[in-house]
């Protein structure tokens, strides 16, 4: 069994719709209609057509579409609605772009300073505002798209990796071939309907989030540190980590953007027994619709009871 993370030193070293066994992690393929028409043909047990009905009266409650893909690591069974379907993935990229920044820099590379002018400065930029003067070594920049979701600092993780089509790559690297990246910071984030750009599924999210905090496309040390980013994330108390008992221990990224579009991923660590990977991905049809955390807590509670 993985232990729970919390006392690991990681920092300090580098200062839809089924319940079934799954016997592969590698993501779909990026065609988005024959995926969504064969997630929403699977209801292969009473068990998951009482999950599909969850997962229904959920969308309608908050008159959104959800996509929720979930696996415990342990046993493999998933949880798993519209999970094939395309959603912008918006600021949870950042879990995931911090994981290839950490791939490719050692640890003395991750202390190297980044500089960056005010013209860098996005919208959002509440820990890298405050050091254009000095500069930020690349782990505090890491450390910043991670925690605080700062899109400069997500800006100058893209920048690092050679840009959106570097970071496609990076994540094509680690068997991600369905998630599109084309734009970086805010605008990543309009989330138009239709549009696939900067875009992925709940599947792929969640299975690349696997390989970069309990596989083995990181080192362990370099692994524990983005594991306690996560774990020490400021953004996502209302989400994921809002619809799991007492007790469970949560590493997200969340993320938003127009269309009422919210998504949180996670790894969950429930007090006995092995991790769960988990991503909640949603979106409305009005482009300045509000979306409401509740629907991605209230969802990680219809997994966990499933999973647990």
């Amino acid at each position: 069994m993985l232990l729970s993370p919390t006392r690991r030193t990681g920092l300090a070293a580098l200062a839809a719709f089924a319940l079934v066994p799954v016997t592969a992690c590698g993501p779909s393929g990026s065609d988005p209609a024959p995926e969504a028409e064969r997630s929403a043909a699977a209801r292969p047990s009473d068990a998951s057509a009482e999950l599909a009905r969850e997962f229904e009266r959920l969308e309608e409650e908050f008159d959104a579409r959800l996509g929720v893909y979930a696996v415990d690591t342990g046993t493999e069974e998933e949880v798993a609605h519209r999970p094939d379907e395309r959603f912008a993935y918006c600021s949870t990229h950042k879990a995931l772009s911090a994981g290839a920044v950490l791939q490719r820099n050692t640890p003395e590379e991750m202390e190297e300073v980044i500089t960056y002018t005010e013209d860098d400065l996005v919208n959002y930029a509440p820990i890298t505002e405050q050091h254009v003067d000095t500069g930020m070594t690349l782990m505090e920049v890491t450390d910043a798209a991670v925690r605080y979701s700062d899109n400069t600092a997500a800006n100058l993780l893209f920048e690092e990796l050679g840009g959106p089509d570097g970071f496609e790559e990076a994540m094509e690297a680690v068997g991600d071939d369905v998630i599109e990246v084309d734009r970086v910071e805010p605008g990543l984030s309009e989330a138009a309907p239709g549009d696939i750009r900067d875009t992925s599924t709940p599947r792929a999210m969640a299975e690349s989030l696997r390989k970069f905090t309990l596989g083995d496309a990181l080192p362990e040390d370099r692994r524990d540190v983005l594991t306690d980013m996560l774990i020490n994330n400021v953004t996502g108390d209302e989400l994921i980590r809002a619809g799991v008992p007492e007790g469970w221990e949560v590493g997200d990224k969340t993320g938003s953007g127009g269309y009422g579009t919210r998504n949180d991923i996670a790894v969950l660590w429930p007090p006995e027994g092995d991790p769960i990977v988990l991503a909640v991905m949603s979106s409305r049809d009005e482009e300045d619709a509000e979306y409401d955390n509740a629907l991605i807590a209230e969802a990680a509670g219809v997994v966990v009871e499933a999973l647990a």
